[in-house]
């Protein structure tokens, strides 16, 4: 039974993780795009 339960937690924190870290990377590009975009307005004014 704790066996199972160490395993459930481990598989939940585990996914948990690498899907922080996806969510991060493309919350970053995004970031850096809008940015960018924004700059590039700014210049052209």
């Amino acid at each position: 039974m704790l066996k199972t339960i160490l395993i459930i937690i481990i598989s939940v924190s585990i996914f948990g993780l690498v899907t922080f870290v996806a969510v991060k990377n493309i919350m970053k590009k995004r970031i850096e795009y809008y940015l960018k975009l924004n700059e590039k307005k700014k210049k052209t004014k």
